[in-house]
């Protein structure tokens, strides 16, 4: 049976669907009526795949790491790429030049985010303000979560950062096999104790498990085109038992792990100053600043400083989390790295401590080795997508309000013409030939934290715990590959996976102390906490 035959039973037998066949029908011949007023001087689109009537190209947009393939395309359409689904306009942005022009330098006109009801109605993502289209509400949220968060404020989380890394370290010793979820716990805990003061459990924590439950759900339903339901917002009040209403049916156990997400932890920290103990955190700062409870703002303020937390919770937790993985690929993949990196600790801490974070400005390989981290495999390659508020001219181009406007962040950070061998793990990349650190090459934070007004505020935190963990594991452990049954490396490669948030494919590798005194400086590390 043909397509067209498929999708005339499919509207026939299901009255729903024709309903929204001809809803789609009305706005596709309003709009065209629409884009001849609005666009006097008939500038052409963006040129890209030009699709089918009513659906356009529903069938053409990938589902499995659109980051490569729209990279493609820009060989074909150049670095600016237009498309409609299902009347939803989409513009994806493949150079930094085409970001910076329209993301940041026009960011008044490309700060508003596409609604997704698959995420902020049926999900309960609300409390995420990388979600919440541009505005007054978001803008409190935002000044509120950068006095905690700017660079000349995270200083006050080393402490935290450095406790965390150390009782890393000696997970590694013990249960070297579970890395990954190492990787994961260091983070969790260590951001669990910023914005909410609570000591994690080492395994099975109902916080971590939560937060991890919440974020496949982001990473999965992250990416417009996901579920049919951002682009027909009707679909929402259809009953979960209809025929593909699955998507029903995942959004309310995401929304039930989110509730527990950002309302649990929060209301400990609310009892427990209630009783009168001391709690010092964030959370803790944002609820004495509350207005009294009968005051007419106390609800939204509240509401504000439950979302800030949980935020900074869930978005520090995860997203360095990708990094570090890679890091430890990289590692087992480049032992020249791994060497190079081990000799400058050496050479310049010694081997009777672990790196501070006062020694970052003498390890300039190892700051390269960070950068380099981020940039390899983009942790999130396709940034959350910008919306045009109103009409708008570029290049010759006609930008018609509402457009979905997609930063390629992984493109940027792969630019050949930027970065010679691009998907080659390569610190001295970013070195002089005198080996410093060179400032003219491109820092992976122009492709990697989003783009404008939407940059991420968290980001400063996360460079400082990507170095924190990253220069202490080398510092006292050899990454290698791990062994065949004939007794040769196995080869490892940097696959990925696909998403919002994208992170390596499961690996394995072998980790061991570098020395004995390695191993000896471990376990003296953990004792300054105990």
């Amino acid at each position: 049976m043909s397509l067209l035959s498929s999708t005339i039973l499919v509207i026939k037998t299901h009255p729903v669907y024709a309903s929204l066949v001809a809803i789609l029908l009305y706005v596709f011949v309003k709009r065209s009526i629409g884009n001849r007023q609005r666009n006097p001087r008939r500038l052409p689109l963006p040129p890209g795949p030009k699709g089918y009537p009513l659906i356009g190209s529903l069938f053409d947009v990938p589902k499995e790491k659109p980051w490569i393939t729209y990279n493609e395309w820009a060989k074909t359409y150049g670095d600016m790429i237009y498309f409609e689904v299902l009347g939803q306009r989409f513009l994806v942005l493949d150079t930094l030049e085409r970001v910076q022009d329209l993301l940041e330098k026009r960011s008044a006109n490309y700060s508003d985010r596409m609604r997704m009801p698959m995420i902020l109605e049926l999900m309960d993502w609300n409390y995420n303000m990388a979600m919440v289209p541009y505005g007054p509400w978001w803008r409190r949220h935002r000044r509120s979560f950068n006095e905690h968060f700017h660079a000349s404020a995270v200083w006050k989380y080393q402490p935290t950062q450095a406790r965390e890394v150390r009782a890393f370290l000696q997970r590694l010793l013990t249960t070297p096999d579970n890395f990954m979820h190492h990787i994961r716990h260091a983070f969790a805990a260590t951001i669990m104790s910023v914005a909410y003061g609570i000591r994690v459990k080492d395994s099975d924590d109902p916080y971590i498990t939560n937060a991890e439950e919440a974020l496949k759900g982001l990473a999965e339903a992250g990416i417009p085109g996901t579920y049919m339901v951002d682009f027909i917002p009707l679909l929402k009040y259809i009953p979960s038992w209809f025929p593909g209403a699955t998507f029903k049916t995942e959004a309310k156990r995401w929304n039930e792990i989110n509730k527990q997400v950002y309302q649990k932890p929060f209301e400990y920290v609310e009892n427990q100053m209630k009783k009168g103990a001391e709690v010092p955190c964030l959370a803790s700062e944002l609820i004495e600043r509350l207005p009294g409870e009968g005051s007419f703002s106390w609800e939204e303020e509240r509401q504000i400083a439950q979302n800030v937390s949980a935020v900074s919770y869930v978005a520090g937790a995860d997203t360095t989390v990708s990094a570090v993985q890679c890091f430890f690929l990289a590692m087992a993949m480049y032992p020249d790295v791994q060497k190079k990196a081990q000799a400058e600790i050496d050479a310049v801490i010694g081997n009777e401590r672990l790196p501070e974070f006062s020694d970052r400005d003498t390890l300039p390989y190892m700051n390269a080795l960070v950068k380099e981290s981020m940039r390899w495999q983009s942790i999130i390659p396709l940034a959350v997508g910008h919306m045009a508020t109103e009409d708008d001219e570029y290049n010759g181009y006609f930008i018609p309000k509402g457009t979905v406007v997609l930063g390629n962040g992984w493109a940027i950070l792969h630019d050949p013409t930027v970065f010679k061998n691009p998907l080659e793990y390569q610190p001295e990349r970013y070195l002089t030939p005198e080996g410093e650190l060179d400032p003219n090459v491109r820092d992976p934070e122009t492709g990697q934290f989003g783009f404008g007004r939407r940059m991420c505020p968290g980001r400063h935190l996360a460079d400082n715990s990507l170095y924190s963990i990253v220069s202490s594991t080398l510092a006292v452990y050899d990454i290698t590959p791990p062994i065949d049954d004939s007794g040769k490396p196995v080869e490892l490669k940097p696959e990925v996976t696909t998403g919002l948030l994208s992170y390596p494919v499961p690996f394995k590798c072998n980790i061991k102390p570098r020395s004995a005194a390695a191993e000896a400086l471990i376990h003296a590390s953990i004792t300054v906490d105990s």
